[in-house]
């Protein structure tokens, strides 16, 4: 993952923590809840926002340049919490579990601790992204037994 810093978040490294959060969208419950095992001694946290449900409106532009529209409302989770040490993490996933956004929130916080982040890396960001590798592949390889050459189709004879 990259790092970089930003100027308007304190020189966070707002890189590290978006792809962090990418792992987290993607990873299962069982993976997160896996990850967050990995970390001895688990530090205090305190809860800033209780795990709670809400919605958004999905926003959509006919042909990727028209003017925009409301195309629907979507589920979403969201949890905070705060480690004793003062990282604050925040957790949004899509739907409607509230056990996965605050073990993302709690993952969020972690990754902003060195000591933290390197066990988080190999429990869950490596796994959560070679399963998702795995998938794409398998994905484009039944997408590639479809295809169709019509360069090399038999051409009847006049």
């Amino acid at each position: 993952m990259t790092r970089s810093t930003s100027p308007d978040t304190g020189g966070a490294q707002t890189s590290d923590r978006r792809c962090a959060m990418a792992v987290c969208a993607h990873a299962t419950l069982a993976e997160l809840t896996a990850g967050l095992a990995a970390v001895q001694p688990m530090p205090e946290l305190s809860v800033v926002r209780a795990p709670e449900l809400g919605l958004v409106m999905l926003r959509g532009r006919m042909g990727g340049d028209g003017a925009p529209f409301n195309a629907g409302e979507a589920t979403v989770s969201r949890a905070a919490v705060r480690l004793a040490s003062g990282e604050m993490g925040t957790g949004y996933v899509l739907g409607r579990s509230l056990e996965k956004a605050r073990a993302a929130a709690v993952v969020d916080a972690l990754a902003q601790v060195a000591k933290y982040r390197a066990v988080l890396e190999t429990a869950l960001f490596a796994p959560v992204c070679e399963r998702r590798l795995r998938e794409k592949a398998t994905v484009s390889a039944q997408t590639a037994a479809t295809r169709v050459d019509f360069f090399t189709v038999a051409r009847g004879e006049d």
